[in-house]
């Protein structure tokens, strides 16, 4: 039975481009999305630009924009990134709409109705030279558990420990590089701990994997505490109404932008039921695609609200690392900090598709994007197993039989290995095992290189024995054709100029599409991918 499914991904920030961080996870959703497609699913993928907070109102300031030319200018720029590494969203938005505005009014409202928000003066960290109060991220300091140094003033990225900016050993502001002051303020929170219970048997029904359980439970076991969800002048973002500067959190309307997105995809897409799939009973999947920095929010936070206002929970959160270049963590000081553009300008977009698929498993530890290990694996897997496998068979096929293929299967156990690998292919697209996926693929293509080497066409044809030349360079194709058919939703650009050069759109592999060759005649071969020198990819570091 085909499922309807809402995939969402974290909101890129608007106040810089999109790197190579950011990537992974908009790459390996969109393996996901379009594998699901590709099986027959119904499948929305959406996502938005985080446009408020306080370090938009800095950045734009820095750039002497307006904050709306601003935000609009790098909304432009991640559109195009996204789309140049085929990144096939349903929806782009932005959390600065009229749609999100009145749903995150409207959702506000119920809370208040409810007595889920109340009002509370707290200390706060403030920056007497820029006169603001910090944002958790610009506030930087000790961890008060692991006593790691240079951790934010909300998440330490060593021992993932989440406390209050307060806690933090001798914090000092981004902004000024000054010991910040304590100030009283009076904010609106939201009661997370009522929902301990809910949450509590939420976060073990599937929705995680078991490696973030334990840490989820940690938060239970220390207790939950309010969610402070309102944020002081100056700020960018949605005014609280009744109250005098007071400005939502960045990080409630973005949440409820996954609504306010799709929703604005159903006013433009009207066959589309938009309460389908949000309704507190919905039939249909939601998957959010996040990193592991952010698993509080939304195995917390984002589910309670849901629950307040009587909509659908996720029904499972995809949670993953971060990328490390050369063993390092992403840094412009270091000279390792890439970006989508940079990239573009020198390498195919499914090159590094393919290298972060290779580099998907179940867990949530870092990768690392290793130049010469990328340069390897690009030149030996694509180019010297995959494409070769084509090449050297369509040679014959043009040459001799101009293009027309063998009516017969030339080995049918080898093409039932091929066909029957599907089921454990599946299973590892299914649980975004990708990483499997590569490995099972290029076992495949090792056999079929195999094949050819052991049933060696160039000496038949000096044989003039056409009619083996004809069925195991066909045989040939065929196996090209169902490695490139597994491998369609990670290399979509390759998968469409192979299906040019097959006369033939790639389907799903099973018994039934595949019993036969998939199709009667190819094209004459071009090359469908180039190999790569590390002297040219060393070209991307900005």
């Amino acid at each position: 039975m085909y499922k309807k499914i809402l995939v969402t991904c974290a909101l890129p920030y608007a106040n810089g481009p999109i790197h190579l961080g950011h990537m992974y996870e908009h790459i390996q959703a969109d393996i996901w999305v379009r594998y699901q497609k590709l099986i027959g699913n119904t499948v929305y993928f959406i996502c938005a630009d985080d446009a408020h907070g306080t370090p938009i109102v800095l950045h734009s300031k820095k750039l002497g924009l307006s904050i709306d030319h601003m935000i609009h200018q790098i909304y432009l720029e991640h559109i195009n990134d996204l789309y140049k590494f085929n990144i096939n969203y349903d929806n782009y938005y932005s959390t600065h709409s009229i749609e999100n505005k009145e749903l995150l009014i409207s959702i506000y409202t119920k809370l208040k109705q409810k007595k889920l928000i109340y009002s509370d003066v707290i200390a706060q960290l403030y920056d007497v030279k820029h006169n603001l109060f910090l944002p958790d991220r610009f506030i930087i300091g000790t961890c008060p558990k692991c006593f790691s140094s240079k951790q934010y003033g909300d998440f330490c990225e060593i021992c993932s420990t989440t406390y209050n900016a307060l806690e933090l050993i001798n914090p000092k502001s981004v902004l000024s590089n000054t010991t910040p002051e304590v100030r009283m303020s009076k904010h609106l929170f939201f009661d997370l701990p009522i929902f301990n219970n809910i949450l509590y048997k939420w976060i073990n029904s599937g929705v995680l994997d078991y490696c973030l359980i334990n840490k989820v439970k940690e938060w239970f076991n220390v207790g939950l505490k309010p969610w402070n969800i309102s944020r002081d002048a100056p700020y960018f973002g949605f005014l609280i109404p009744k109250e005098v500067n007071k400005y939502f959190y960045v990080w409630l309307d973005a949440s409820i932008a996954y609504i306010s997105t799709f929703k604005n995809f159903c006013q433009k897409n009207r066959n589309v039921n938009f309460y389908e799939f949000w309704c507190e009973h919905s039939n249909t999947y939601l998957y959010h695609f996040i990193g592991k920095d952010i698993v509080y929010f939304h195995s917390l936070f984002w589910p309670a609200i849901l629950h307040s206002i009587n909509f659908r929970k996720p029904s499972k959160l995809f949670v993953h690392g971060h990328v490390n270049i050369n063993g390092e963590k992403l840094s412009k000081s270091k000279n390792n900090f890439i970006t989508a553009n940079s990239y573009l300008s020198v390498l195919d977009a499914d090159y590094l598709r393919y290298y972060y698929a290779s580099k998907l498993t179940l867990g949530i530890s870092d990768i690392n994007f290793n130049l010469e290990e990328f340069v390897q694996k690009i030149n030996n897997d694509i180019i010297n197993k995959i494409i070769n496998l084509a090449a050297r068979s369509a040679r014959f096929i043009i040459d001799k039989f101009s293009g027309y293929l063998s009516k017969k299967i030339f080995d049918q156990t080898l093409n039932n290995i091929f066909i029957n690998s599907s089921n454990d292919i599946q299973i590892a697209f299914e649980q975004l095992n990708i990483s499997l996926v590569i490995r099972k693929v290029i076992y495949l293509a090792d056999l079929a290189n195999i094949f050819i080497h052991n049933n060696k066409p160039w000496l038949l044809t000096k044989k003039n024995n056409y009619h083996d030349l004809q069925g195991i360079c066909s045989m040939g194709i065929h196996l090209f054709a169902i490695i490139m058919a597994y491998l369609k939703p990670i290399l979509p650009a390759l998968v469409e100029r192979t299906e040019l050069f097959l006369n033939t759109k790639l389907v799903w592999v099973n018994h039934v599409n595949y019993s036969k060759l998939i199709t009667s005649r190819i094209n004459s071969f071009t090359h469908l991918a180039k190999r790569i020198e590390l002297t040219q990819v060393k070209l991307i570091m900005i």
